[in-house]
């Protein structure tokens, strides 16, 4: 008996990785270097892994189970916060850390410079989701 994937994982997983996929090329032209490697695993950048991943989830849930199924309102639920978490909360502690670093900077500190991670602009989650949108669809598609 060999191991079954659930759509639900299959769409989500391919969201994840489709969007970090995007977000390496899209940096790598961006940057003319193709050593953008840290995209694969960093916060912020288009478009929104996060975003992606909750929304094919989210949609694959609504056409298996239903939209009117406690766990498709769970599932929306969840993708609301992740990405309003990631435009607003994430975005504005990435701004404050950025403002921090510069700070620092100038006052010469001693004080180890913190980690910035980004959040999102609403461009990039709303490309995420878009993205998450289609895998949800076609995993749904492919799995019936």
């Amino acid at each position: 008996m060999g191991v079954v994937l659930s759509s639900y994982l299959i769409a989500a997983g391919a969201a994840w990785l489709i969007a970090h996929i995007i977000k390496y090329v899209v940096a790598s032209v961006r940057s003319r270097n193709p050593r953008q490697f840290r995209q694969f695993y960093s916060s912020g950048s288009m478009p929104s892994a996060h975003s992606a991943t909750v929304i094919a989830l989210l949609v694959v849930i609504g056409l298996v189970d239903g939209v009117n199924s406690s766990v498709f309102a769970l599932a929306a639920l969840m993708s609301a916060i992740v990405m309003y978490d990631a435009v607003m909360v994430r975005r504005s502690s990435g701004e404050q850390g950025i403002a921090l670093r510069e700070l620092l900077k100038g006052l010469k500190s001693k004080v180890a410079p913190p980690r910035v991670a980004k959040g999102h602009t609403p461009l990039e989650v709303l490309a995420g989701a878009g993205l998450g949108f289609i895998v949800g669809v076609a995993v749904f598609a492919l799995s019936v």
